[in-house]
């Protein structure tokens, strides 16, 4: 779908500084318990399947949306898995915080397939042979897949410098 007009209006307004925006990230297994993910076609970067939380948009109605939108799939959330907040600097300047809402989600219907223009490629990886990942992406993984069920999130006082890689 791209980016939505009410960010591309503010664009206008703002150019490249810096946007605090919310946002919703998607960690999918299937039966197999491969790990799904997807080839942004702006940086060539493996990642989980991720995407803007629009106006008046629930997080969750929002993750259901992005991931039908990437993959082709419908999903269920299972549970919100991690709320952390993470910088990102888009290949054109645009700079942006994230305030993410990760999910472990289950597989409803479909096959994933690129089925928008964000994306490269989508694919399962057996966990033991994940591709290079961002920080952000494996935190969002290790929080939705531990055992602990609470939501994980970072430490008051952390910043994402302090974040390993």
């Amino acid at each position: 779908m791209g980016t939505p007009d009410y960010i591309v209006g503010m664009r206008k307004h703002v150019g490249h500084d810096l946007l605090s925006l919310p946002s919703v990230s998607a960690v999918i297994r299937n039966d197999a318990g491969e790990l799904l993910l997807g080839q942004r076609s702006d940086d060539g970067r493996w990642s989980v399947i991720s995407g803007f939380v629009e106006p008046g948009e629930q997080p969750a109605t929002a993750l259901v949306r992005e991931v039908r939108e990437e993959t082709g799939l419908d999903v269920a959330p299972v549970r919100m898995s991690s709320a952390v907040s993470h910088p990102h600097t888009y290949p054109n300047g645009d700079r942006c915080e994230y305030l993410n809402l990760g999910f472990l989600c289950r597989v409803v219907a479909g096959t994933a397939r690129v089925n928008d223009d964000e994306s490269l490629a989508v694919r399962w990886f057996p966990m033991d042979r994940l591709p290079a990942l961002d920080k952000h992406a494996l935190l969002v993984i290790a929080y939705a897949l531990r055992e602990n069920t609470t939501a994980g999130y970072l430490p008051p006082g952390t910043t994402w410098d302090d974040v390993p890689d």
